[in-house]
């Protein structure tokens, strides 16, 4: 339905300027997604200077793939897990540096195009569905949604975002079509189009949202859309970083700035910037918190997670006081009320509207306490990764705890079906 979903309410201080402000953090991290293990091989060592642009580190299972520096600086720390698994990269910011350029002419062909983003760094911002994580360095997706919307809480407009971009946004979708042969789907609220009918010999075409989350979440519209399986993914991309794709086709320099919101009940002035991937959310919220002990989320209220970097495809930084941990019960107490099984979910118009009415919620939510890994994947689940049940997880009092739940079905299905 159209007008399914929620709109829920969280306390913060409204937006003191409606233009951003450009914020370039001193320090910046580079880590990769909650719940994602990356491979790498360093390109860098540490107290090395680097140029913004300039790659950092390789994919060891997919060479081709870099992941490069969000601004000029210089190399302060490269901490790896056993395995060489990516911990983090941290980097200093120093002035004066230059930004590195690609040779963008001949991107006119997949190869090209493939190998430019993968060059460029942006690989990493595409997203696949199913299981998440970035796609192989040559899967070829079903089809492409593009993220024109954000419904959740204090989320930036993207229409906003995309302000005086609108030639690099279409220039974007264009080359995107080059990685897919089925369509690509422009997620986005009503209002003036974003791009010309007829993009690509019309193979880019328009998706209404409505403005209820998560109607605007991406894996309600991919379930909706073009449904992802085990053999046809499907990706998503936000629209901004369509439109940065757009600007590196044209100039071959990656822009490394985004439109991020702070905001949150621990604040006392809400913000709207313009900041590079893996800020540091210190220095975002210097000044701006409240008094007294608070908690910084790279994130929504909904699907934010505690964080000292900006996550990789996060626009949002939630600050909420944090709660004091009051005196334990005694163990017999705890024993008493606390079951060592998942409380039950009881069926409400409220959890049926949390999944968009997308998809049956009480099945799939039976589906996924149960670990029915064959009835889920009926009803939808390759399709969602753990941020679409935000709200659910919400809407239930966060007792259920469906993302993690999501977040095992989907790691025990790719190995018993995918492998």
């Amino acid at each position: 339905m159209f007008g399914s979903g929620l709109t829920p309410r969280f306390a913060s201080p409204p937006v003191d300027a409606a233009d951003p402000v450009e914020v370039i953090t001193q320090e910046a991290g580079i880590r990769t997604s909650i719940g994602q293990t990356l491979r790498i091989t360093a390109l860098v060592k540490e107290d090395e200077l680097v140029n913004q642009g300039a790659p950092l580190a390789r994919l060891r299972d997919m060479p081709h793939v870099q992941f490069v520096a969000p601004m000029p600086g210089r190399v302060a720390r490269i901490s790896l897990q056993p395995g060489r698994k990516l911990s983090e990269i941290v980097l200093f910011r120093e002035t004066g540096g230059d930004v590195v350029r690609h040779d963008h002419a001949n991107a006119t062909t997949e190869p090209d195009l493939r190998h430019l983003m993968q060059n460029a760094g942006l690989w990493p911002w595409l997203r696949r569905r199913p299981f998440g994580g970035m796609p192989a360095d040559d899967e070829r997706p079903a089809a492409i949604v593009v993220m024109a919307v954000d419904t959740r809480p204090f989320a930036p407009d993207p229409r906003q975002a995309l302000a005086d971009r609108h030639e690099a946004f279409a220039r974007g979708l264009q080359a995107l079509t080059l990685l897919t042969d089925g369509p690509v789907l422009v997620c986005q609220q009503s209002g003036p189009p974003l791009f010309e009918a007829g993009l690509a010999d019309g193979r880019v075409r328009a998706v209404a949202c409505g403005a209820r989350h998560p109607q605007g979440s991406a894996g309600f519209r991919i379930h909706a859309l073009a449904p992802a399986t085990i053999e046809t993914p499907v990706w998503d991309i936000h629209a901004e970083d369509v439109a940065a794709l757009g600007d590196l086709l044209t100039a071959g320099v990656l822009p490394m700035t985004r439109l991020v919101r702070v905001a949150g009940a621990g604040l006392r002035e809400s913000r709207l910037i313009r900041t590079q991937p893996g800020a540091d959310l210190r220095e975002l919220t210097h000044r701006a918190v409240a008094p007294g002990a608070h908690m910084l989320m790279s994130g929504s209220p909904l699907d934010g997670h505690e964080a000292h970097w900006l996550a990789p495809r996060h626009r949002q930084i939630t600050v909420l006081p944090r709660q004091q941990k009051g005196k334990p019960p005694h163990w017999f107490v705890a024993a008493l009320t606390h079951s060592g099984l998942p409380k039950p979910v009881i069926p409400t118009a409220a959890l049926t509207h949390a999944f968009g009415a997308a998809l049956p919620a009480v099945p799939f939510v039976r589906a996924l306490s149960s670990g029915d890994d064959e009835m889920a994947m009926k009803l939808g689940v390759l399709s969602l990764l753990e941020e679409d049940l935000g709200l659910a997880d919400y809407v239930l009092g966060g007792e259920a705890q469906l993302a993690e739940l999501l977040r095992g079905m989907l790691d025990r299905i790719r190995t018993e079906f995918a492998a």
